[in-house]
């Protein structure tokens, strides 16, 4: 009987730790959201000596250069990846520069175009 009196007694005490392990987890998360909150607050007022920002250079893709690599006419790649042909050709030619976040899709497609396709054909 003092045996499971005392494993009893270990195991509520293992799940009380788990108990207060997780609800110190939970208010960490809980803080982090908070200051994200307050700093996105600072941010709108203009008080943006809080907010942390991270900028990320994102450099160029020359993106002929890739099409070429992968074997595709323009208007296949631009269909492969849902760009508009004329865009495209606008960018190859120089008359117009990709933003930073194409210019981030296209560098995941010059190195691992099998993943955007992956990506692509899930969401149609």
């Amino acid at each position: 009987m003092k045996q499971k009196k005392t494993a009893n007694k270990i195991a509520s005490v293992s799940v009380a730790a788990r108990k207060r392990r997780a609800v110190k987890k939970h208010r960490t998360v809980g803080k982090r959201i908070i200051e994200g909150l307050e700093q996105a607050v600072a941010w709108t007022r203009g008080d943006n000596h809080r907010a942390r920002v991270t900028l990320v250079h994102v450099p160029d893709v020359d993106v002929r250069e890739v099409r070429q690599k992968m074997g595709l006419s323009q208007a296949q790649f631009a269909t492969k990846f849902g760009l508009p042909p004329a865009t495209l050709r606008n960018w190859e030619q120089g008359r117009a520069r990709p933003d930073a976040p194409t210019r981030v899709l296209l560098a995941v497609i010059a190195k691992h175009p099998e993943a955007v396709e992956e990506v692509l054909s899930e969401a149609s």
